[in-house]
């Protein structure tokens, strides 16, 4: 049946090489597979694994990418995280095709992208592979979706793959970012919807590459018909830097800028330039007319500078602001960055306690910010993940040779990467209970026995963990060591939903001006979000907003862009003592935290309220 199918696909090839074909002989997948068979000299029923570089030929050719890989790691991260549910891979590539990052989904859909080499080292370059996702974007500079039997060699067929190239500071090809899922229940249409997701997250990760390398520069993101684009100035507003879609915009070469010209000669701007903080301000063509709402932020020397307390020159900048931010007016989030003040440096573990998306991860990352150990690392690991049989060598590492398909020069494991710093265990929740044991004994006595090795090595880190699961309840089930949860539960942070906080409505508009700067909320669109439970909190309200930002029409966020999925509405809340805890912390939103008139309102005794508020730990203002 195999080579049936084989021989079909390979007959496919062949008839479109020969313009005799049931697809679009114009297509891009029958251009793409006509310089396969005629530029490449491929076969399509060839069978056999990618081309895959060893680890130390990996660390050579990343070495150029190192501080990309860095930079652009969280955003690939909650790229992944989004997509992990669907079965989807995530890999940032180089301009060769080769993966130089990878996160694998959950363990089963894992099992099949580690069984066929999908992952770091593994070269998918059209020239070897023929066509595929990868391949094809970077030969081509374009974003492509390859679904299944797209695919030139037969043996790809199970996958499909949506690729976005990924453009550096100067519009140059710098690798691409690649989603593949093996999942044959889902259709083209919602591999079509991951592709723009992945797009959108990869302008995102060039505006991110753009900021870094012009952060010394003011940059304008200049508004256009096929999105926006980047431009970078200095004080005497001379062009120093556009990213390609500001280049094909505006007509810019790299002579052009090289010269200095003069911003002005494309854009007026309608403000004073501003010199303390960021600014949405108007723009003009140079003939006067209208171009458009702009972002306008100043060089990052100013940024500090404007984040800095006013109360005197030299004042520095409060370590904790980037919680108190995250915390925004809801009590109980002020409450618990008080709490980690007060402990300060103190080696206490975090837990953090909250639903999924939101935004523990975010919320870990500014507690390692915040602390002493900020200028060490941060490693995260997602205990869910990682397949069972890779979190041990992940976390713990292990020595040369200790088992078939090592490292020749071993691995130093994520604790130990950890030492000096801050180690964030995602979804503590899953994680084996024989690893408990070893995270336990590492907690006690301070020091690591990778697999394999003759001694300890001590260790000194910071732990953080996070879950959406009740330890504590696990822990007297047999679920969860109940050593390992008392010796975690250091200070526990609670995460409240985002229908639970009590600045929710602040917190919508401040993601929508982040998601969507260039866009404003119709009525109808505020009235829907304000409604909205959000089961997928803080990570689906921004994915919302972010696809919204790219369907408005005429910068305007209407109704008909906000995908929001029925089961979130309030008549859908299916646990009625949630439905009821929603309807107390609403209450109390609206009556700034207020017992005595949120009590009115719900028509219950104050006596009555505040027994349910101590039950449902609820926190309120004191």
């Amino acid at each position: 049946m195999a080579s049936l199918s084989a021989s079909n696909h390979v007959a496919r090839v062949l008839s479109v090489a020969n313009h005799v074909a049931d697809v679009d002989a114009s297509s891009r997948i029958a251009n793409s597979w006509r310089r396969c068979l005629i530029s490449h000299k491929l076969d399509p029923a060839r069978q056999g694994p990618p081309q895959t570089l060893t680890e130390a030929e990996v660390r050579h050719v990343a070495e150029p990418m190192e501080k990309t890989i860095r930079l652009l790691t969280p955003e690939l991260d909650d790229l992944a995280r989004v997509l992990r549910d669907a079965g989807y891979c995530v890999n940032l590539a180089d301009t060769n095709a080769t993966m130089l990052f990878s996160r694998l989904p959950g363990e089963a859909d894992a099992r099949m992208f580690l069984d066929w080499k999908i992952y770091t080292g593994s070269n998918f370059a059209e020239a070897f592979e023929g066509t595929n996702g990868l391949g094809t974007a970077l030969a081509e500079e374009k974003p492509i979706l390859v679904h299944r039997d797209e695919h030139f060699r037969e043996q790809w067929h199970m996958f499909s793959c949506a690729v976005a190239p990924l453009f550096d500071q100067a519009g140059r090809l710098a690798g691409a970012v690649n989603i593949t899922s093996c999942r044959r229940d889902i259709e083209r249409a919602a591999h079509q919807l991951a592709l723009a997701v992945t797009m959108e997250a990869t302008r995102r990760m060039e505006g991110a590459i753009f900021r870094d390398h012009f952060r010394n520069a003011w940059i304008a993101t200049v508004p256009g018909d096929g999105g926006s684009g980047l431009i970078a100035y200095d004080e005497d507003r001379r062009i120093v830097g556009a990213c390609r879609s500001a280049r094909a915009m505006l007509s810019l070469t790299d002579g052009m800028i090289a010269s200095g010209i003069d911003a002005t000669r494309y854009i007026k701007f309608d403000h004073q330039a501003a010199r303390s903080a960021d600014e949405i301000v108007a723009l003009r063509r140079a003939d006067g007319s209208l171009l458009g709402q702009a972002h306008v932020a100043p060089p990052l020397r100013a940024r500090s500078s404007a984040r800095a307390p006013v109360k005197g020159r030299g004042t520095p900048v409060d370590r904790f602001d980037t919680l108190y931010r995250l915390a925004g007016r809801d009590p109980g989030l002020v409450k618990s960055v008080k709490r980690l003040r007060r402990i300060g440096d103190h080696n206490l573990p975090v837990l953090l306690h909250g639903e999924t998306g939101v935004g523990k991860d975010v919320f870990a990352r500014a507690i390692h910010a915040a602390s002493s150990r900020a200028r060490n690392n941060y490693v995260a690991l997602n205990c869910a993940a990682m397949p069972e049989s890779l979190i041990d060598a992940e976390l713990f590492g292990y020595e040369a040779g200790a088992f078939t398909g090592a490292r020749r020069e071993g691995s130093k494991g994520l604790i130990v990467q950890a030492d000096g710093g801050t180690l964030f265990l995602d979804e503590i929740g899953d994680m084996p209970i024989a690893l408990q044991t070893r995270l336990l004994r590492v907690l006690e006595n301070r020091e690591v026995w990778p697999l394999g090795a003759l001694r300890p090595v001590p260790v000194d880190i910071r732990l953080i963990i996070a879950t959406h699961r009740d330890l504590g309840r696990m822990a007297e089930e047999g679920a969860f060591r109940a050593d390992l949860y008392f010796r975690l539960r250091g200070i526990e942070v609670r995460l409240p939903a985002l229908r639970e906080r009590a600045d929710r409505d602040d917190v919508i508009r401040q993601i929508a001006r982040e998601e969507a700067p260039n866009c404003r909320l119709s009525e109808e669109a505020w009235s829907l979000l304000s409604a909205y439970l959000f089961p997928g909190n803080m990570r689906q309200l921004r994915h919302v907003l972010r696809l919204a930002g790219c369907t408005a029409e005429d910068g305007v966020i209407t109704d008909a862009d906000l995908d929001l999925p029925p089961f979130g509405g309030r008549a859908a809340e299916p646990d009625l003592a949630a439905a009821e805890r929603a309807t107390i912390v609403e209450a109390l939103r609206k009556h700034g935290g207020r017992v005595t008139e949120a009590a009115r309102a719900l028509k219950l005794s104050r006596a009555t309220l505040y027994r349910k508020i101590k039950a449902m730990k609820i926190e309120t203002a004191q």
